[in-house]
């Protein structure tokens, strides 16, 4: 995959820097998205020691006006767009009963109109680059609960959104897939477990472990493992799958 680029959103910590590390592996080029620079600066380095090109830019993918930017900037530099990875997004895990408007508001504004409005920006570009699009979802879209009623909701949209994508990019030759990660042990995850125990009589070590079990599945994944899946739909080996969702979840959900 040479000159080739890659933009990455979400790129200063957890499924988003392991997914640019592991790009810089195939890419030539990576514009890393996020608001932490010092972050940012991070996974450029390690980037940048793999032998590829990394450009920085911090924005915040709520601002309507952030992903044009975005995209003249990578064209100013690169020339092109091969592919887009739409990692950023967190939202509160917050009770259906308790949210309110602005906090609904701004999980939706950054996960998934943000991803939205950086997928059409980026269009043009991977039209005539016949590239791909990836948009993380996550399992909670398949069984939305009520204490994580906005990231179901979201993580839903999300799908739906991929999927629709997906269908135009058949006319425009754009490949779009979706991933539906289970419980990953990034380090938002952490910070809320060493919160979380304390607060219920259990070391860290023992909520560790905890949750998994109640969740069914064997352990928690890593970020690197979300970032292989991520890999090789941008790759050739995958150009003629679109439209998909992909669950990576350690057999969390049960279902067929």
């Amino acid at each position: 995959m040479k000159n080739s680029v890659a933009i990455v959103t979400g790129a200063s910590q957890g499924i988003g820097r392991s997914t640019a590390i592991r790009l810089a592996k195939d890419f030539t080029s990576l514009v890393l998205i996020a608001r932490s620079r010092e972050k940012l600066e991070s996974v450029a380095e390690e980037i940048r020691g793999l032998g590829a090109e990394a450009l920085i830019l911090v924005a915040d993918l709520a601002d309507p006006a952030a992903p044009a930017k975005i995209v003249e900037a990578a064209l100013s530099r690169f020339g092109r767009i091969d592919a887009l990875l739409n990692i950023a997004g967190a939202v509160p895990q917050i009770d259906l009963l308790e949210m309110t408007d602005e906090q609904w508001d701004a999980g939706m504004a950054l996960k998934l109109h943000g991803a939205r409005r950086l997928t059409i920006a980026a269009w043009p570009a991977l039209k005539e680059a016949r590239g791909s699009v990836v948009l993380i979802s996550g399992n909670s879209a398949q069984f939305p609960k009520a204490p994580y009623a906005a990231v179901g909701t979201i993580n839903a949209a999300i799908v739906a959104l991929a999927k629709a994508f997906s269908d135009r990019g058949l006319e425009d030759g754009v490949q779009v897939n979706s991933v539906l990660p289970g419980p990953v042990m990034t380090g938002r995850r952490r910070s809320y477990l060493e919160r979380w125990a304390p607060l219920h009589g259990l070391s860290v070590e023992d909520a560790t472990a905890k949750f998994p079990r109640e969740a069914g599945i064997a352990r928690y994944g890593e970020p690197e493992e979300i970032a292989e899946l991520m890999a090789f739909l941008v790759s050739p080996g995958a150009k003629w799958m679109t439209g998909s969702a992909l669950r990576m979840d350690g057999g969390e959900v049960k279902a067929i």
